[in-house]
């Protein structure tokens, strides 16, 4: 997807938009226990969705429901520096083992706190009352912005589709713009 495609015809390229980037650099991390490269249906659809609208995938890895492991991508992720963009996908529900948002949130900069909300108004929109169970988050960190989804293949599909690739473009400009000094009047 480049230029406007993929924006709803409601939503045109605003003019503050015009720094945003049409290939933004994406790597994509499953948390989980049980998955592999090759069972990992969820990474492997984020990897896809990407793809498909022309966004490069630097690289798909699975880490353990584990804190310290998904610190330890993040943190891999950032150091290498080839990422503009990291979609987490799994580990964002209620359960003991759904740690992805309690492990991320404290790293993040800046969060981004409508990604949330949209995704589980969207959610809820297509599975009733059970999105509330959802932690799905975004946030800024060094310059790069981070998505925390669910990792269904019907979460995934909601969240890049009409969350994350409308807007990825247009999030990462504004996550590196810097403030410009306002000029003095006189």
């Amino acid at each position: 997807m480049t230029g406007s495609e993929g924006r709803s015809p409601a939503h045109p390229r605003h003019p503050h938009r015009q720094a945003a980037s049409d290939r933004v650099a994406t790597a994509v991390v499953t948390v989980s226990d049980t998955r592999t490269l090759e069972t990992d249906t969820g990474g492997a659809l984020v990897e896809s969705l990407l793809e498909t609208a022309d966004q490069p995938v630097t690289g798909r890895r699975i880490v353990p429901d584990e804190p310290e492991a998904i610190r330890e991508a993040l943190r891999s992720l950032l150091s290498e520096g080839s990422a503009r963009a990291i979609v987490f996908t799994g580990g964002t529900g209620v359960a003991p083992r759904d740690l992805t948002p309690d492990t991320l949130e404290p790293e993040l900069d800046r969060s981004i706190p409508g990604f949330g909300e949209l995704f589980r108004m969207l959610s809820y929109e297509e599975i009733g009352s059970a999105a509330l169970l959802s932690r799905a988050l975004a946030g800024l960190v060094q310059g790069r912005v981070v998505f925390v989804i669910p990792g269904s293949r019907g979460a995934v599909k909601l969240a890049m589709e009409k969350l994350i690739l409308p807007e990825l473009g247009h999030l990462t400009a504004e996550a590196i713009k810097t403030r410009s000094e306002p000029s003095e009047s006189r």
